[in-house]
């Protein structure tokens, strides 16, 4: 396997990710006949998870998650640290399409920093 072959795959994977967080955000959340039959019928799935992802941008969960996977990644050395980098930008690119952008960037810039930063030779 080639060695760039993850960073390939996640240079991939991380504008999917982000196509279907604004699909998220203008298919489900600001759709008007979501609104409509969501006010007619609260008690349907799709207005329960709509609901509790509203109380998740609300509260910025994934604001929260991006930053605090972040700092993580960025203290932690190794594999384990690119992991949590990863899972960083994966938490902060729907908290930047769901409106949760200020903790968002701070938290993709330093997960991208972290994927960036060259392996410590000891």
């Amino acid at each position: 396997m080639s060695r760039r072959l993850p960073l390939i795959l996640l240079l991939i994977a991380l504008p999917l990710w982000l196509a279907a967080s604004y699909g998220a955000r203008y298919g489900f959340m600001e759709d008007g006949r979501w609104v409509g039959l969501c006010a007619q019928e609260a008690s349907r799935w799709e207005c329960q998870l709509r609901g509790n992802l509203g109380w998740m941008i609300h509260f910025k969960v994934l604001g929260w998650a991006a930053l605090i996977t972040s700092v993580l990644a960025f203290c932690v050395p190794g594999r384990a640290g690119w992991g949590l980098a990863v899972l960083g930008m994966m938490f902060g690119l729907p908290a930047l399409a769901l409106y949760n952008t200020g903790f968002a960037v701070f938290a993709l810039v330093i997960a991208g920093l972290r994927l960036v930063r060259s392996p410590r030779v000891t």
